[in-house]
C-alpha cells in the first residue's frame, strides 16, 4: 500500500497538498468559536449537492414550474427530503454566514492585515442572500409569486436607474416566463461560479493571513489544523446535519396554490431571513419608503465594509472597541427584534379559515341554489351573509320548503341535505367574520366536494370517517390517480367500497375535482 502512495504522491503530489491543508499552525487558544467558517463551507456544500439534484427534476417554466415541485415533493424517491433538506440548509447558511460575522467583528478579525478578506466576506453575505432571493420565486406558487412583486416594486426605488433595475429582473412587461427562466439563470448559472470564486478567495487570504486567533493574544505552543481543530470542525458539521436532517424529514413549507396574476388581494410574505427588512418598511411610507428599502440598508452595509479603517483602537480587547462593538450590539438587538416583529405579524390565512363546506355554502349563496332568487332576478333580496339576522331554524326551513315562508314563489330552488347543511354552515360562519376569497374555480369545486366527497372523507375539521381523510392527499397521490380513483375506484384498489362517480359527475368535473384535490398537501 506505501508503494501505491508512494507512486501516486509522485504524480500528483498529494502528500504535499494534504500537509498543507492539514498541517496548518492555528494561534493557540483556537477553539470552537473558530468553528462557524467550516460550518459554512458545509452548508454552502450542502446546498450545491441538493440544489444540484433538484435541478434534475425542476421544469423552469411557468406551466410546469408547480408541477415539478409537486412531482418532487409527492413522486420522486426521496424527494419529500431532498426538498426539506435544501430548504432549511439555506436556513442554516444564512444563520451560520451571519453568525461567523458577528465573530469576526467581536475578535477584531477584521482588522490589519485581513481587512480584503473581510469585504470580501461582505461580498459572499450578499451572494448567499441573493440565492436565497432567486430561489423563493422558484416553485412558482402563490407566495413565490408575490413576494417577487414586492421584491421588483422595491426595486424601482433604486436612484437613478429604478425601471432599469426593475426590468433587468423582470425580462418583461410582466412577471411571468421570462422573469421565472431569468431567475433560474441566476440561480444555477451565474451566482455559483461567483459563490466559487469568492469562496476560494476568501479561503486564499484566509490562508495567506492565518486566522487571528483569540482576542487576548495567548502564549504557548502552536498545534495544527488537525486533529483537533479538525476534530471540532466535524463535530459542528454532524450535529447541525443531525438537525437538518430532523427538520427536512418535515419536509419544506408546503406548496400554495400555483401562482395566480389576478389574486390582488393575496398578502406576501418574504423568507424569514428577509422579514426584518419587510418590517422595516412600514416605518417609512410613500415616498419614504427609499429610506428603508435602500439608503438605511445600504449605510449599513457601507459602515461594515469601512469597519477596518474606522476601527482605529490599539488592540482587538473589547474595552478598546465598546463604542463599536456596542453599535454591532444594537444593529443586532434591532434586526431580531424587527425579524420576530415580522414572524408575529402574520396576515389571515387565504380563504379566512373557511373550511370546504363553508365554501361550497358560500358558493350556493352566491352563484347557486340561493341566486336565482336573490341574485339579479330581484324576486327577493341579496343575501350577505355576514349580515342574514334569522336564526337558524328559520333559515333551515326556508331552505326545506321556500314556499312556506315565502308564498307565490314561481319555482322552488332544488335542494339536498349537502346543499342545505353547507348554506348554514357558511351562513353561522359569516356571522364569526369576513368571508375568504374564494376564486369562482375553487367555489365550484368546493360544491362539487361537499355534494359528493365530503359525507365519508374529512377535509380540514370537517367531513365523515367511513374513507382515508384527504387533507394532505396531494401529497400521496397525483392527480393522473385520482382522476381513476374518483371514474373507477375498484380498477385501483379491487377490494375497495367507494362508489364510481363516472355516472354522476362529468370528466371535466372529475378533472377539476383531481386537480384541486392534488393541491392539499396537508396546509
Amino acid at each position: 500500500m506505501r508503494g501505491l502512495f508512494d507512486w501516486l504522491d509522485h504524480r500528483t503530489g498529494f502528500r504535499t497538498i494534504t500537509h498543507h491543508l492539514l498541517d496548518e499552525p492555528l494561534p493557540p487558544g483556537t477553539g470552537w468559536a473558530f468553528t462557524f467558517g467550516s460550518l459554512l463551507l458545509f452548508g454552502l456544500t450542502l446546498q450545491v449537492v441538493t440544489g444540484t439534484l433538484l435541478a434534475l427534476f425542476y421544469a423552469p417554466t411557468p406551466d410546469h414550474a408547480w408541477d415539478s415541485v409537486r412531482y418532487i415533493t409527492t413522486e420522486v424517491r426521496g424527494g419529500h427530503f431532498l426538498r426539506g433538506l435544501h430548504h432549511w440548509g439555506a436556513s442554516l447558511v444564512v444563520v451560520t454566514a451571519v453568525i461567523h460575522l458577528v465573530r469576526v467583528v467581536l475578535f477584531g478579525s477584521y482588522r490589519a492585515p485581513r481587512e480584503l478578506n473581510w469585504v470580501v466576506g461582505l461580498v459572499l453575505l450578499h451572494v448567499i442572500l441573493a440565492f436565497g432571493l432567486t430561489g423563493y420565486l422558484l416553485p412558482w406558487d402563490q407566495r413565490a409569486y408575490w413576494a417577487t412583486v414586492v421584491t421588483i416594486n422595491i426595486s424601482k426605488l433604486t436612484p437613478f436607474a429604478g425601471e432599469f433595475v426593475a426590468n433587468l429582473l423582470r425580462g418583461g412587461p410582466d412577471i411571468g416566463a421570462l422573469t421565472l427562466t431569468r431567475w433560474y439563470g441566476v440561480h444555477v448559472l451565474v451566482l455559483p461560479p461567483v459563490l466559487f470564486g469568492l469562496t476560494a478567495l476568501h479561503l486564499y487570504l484566509m490562508r495567506r493571513h492565518g486566522i487571528s486567533g483569540p482576542i487576548t493574544e495567548r502564549q504557548g505552543t502552536r498545534e495544527s489544523f488537525f486533529p483537533y481543530q479538525a476534530a471540532r470542525d466535524l463535530t459542528v458539521a454532524v450535529v447541525a446535519g443531525v438537525f437538518l436532517a430532523a427538520l427536512a424529514w418535515q419536509g419544506a413549507p408546503p406548496l400554495e396554490p400555483p401562482a395566480d396574476p389576478t389574486a390582488a388581494d393575496y398578502i406576501p410574505r418574504p423568507e424569514w431571513y428577509f422579514l426584518g427588512l419587510f418590517e422595516l418598511l412600514k416605518y417609512f411610507p410613500g415616498r419614504l419608503e427609499v429610506v428603508g428599502a435602500i439608503v438605511i440598508p445600504g449605510a449599513v452595509m457601507t459602515l461594515l465594509a469601512l469597519l477596518p479603517w474606522i476601527d482605529r483602537a490599539r488592540t482587538r480587547g473589547l474595552k478598546e472597541r465598546r463604542w463599536l462593538l456596542t453599535g454591532l450590539a444594537a444593529g443586532v438587538v434591532a434586526m431580531t427584534t424587527l425579524t420576530v416583529m415580522g414572524a408575529l405579524d402574520k396576515p389571515p390565512a387565504a380563504g379566512g379559515d373557511w373550511n370546504v363546506r363553508e365554501q361550497a355554502g358560500l358558493a350556493l349563496m352566491s352563484e347557486g341554489t340561493c341566486a336565482s332568487c336573490h341574485g339579479e332576478s330581484n324576486m327577493a333580496g341579496a343575501i350577505d351573509p355576514m349580515r342574514v339576522s334569522k336564526p337558524r331554524d328559520w333559515v333551515a326551513s326556508h331552505l326545506l320548503d321556500p314556499q312556506m315562508i315565502a308564498p307565490g314563489l314561481r319555482t322552488a330552488p332544488a335542494t339536498n341535505q349537502h346543499d342545505n347543511e353547507a348554506i348554514l354552515a357558511a351562513l353561522a360562519r359569516g356571522r364569526a367574520g369576513a368571508a375568504p376569497a374564494v376564486f369562482p374555480e375553487e367555489s365550484a369545486v368546493a360544491v362539487l366536494f361537499n355534494r359528493n366527497c365530503l359525507r365519508c372523507h374529512v377535509m380540514g375539521p370537517v367531513g365523515g370517517k367511513e374513507g382515508p381523510a384527504l387533507t394532505d392527499v396531494g401529497a400521496r397521490i397525483d392527480e393522473v390517480r385520482l382522476i381513476r380513483q374518483i371514474t373507477d375506484p375498484l380498477s385501483v384498489k379491487p377490494d375497495g367500497e367507494m362508489q364510481e362517480f363516472a355516472s354522476k359527475l362529468t370528466p371535466q368535473e372529475i378533472q377539476k375535482l383531481a386537480q384541486w384535490l392534488s393541491r392539499k398537501l396537508g396546509t
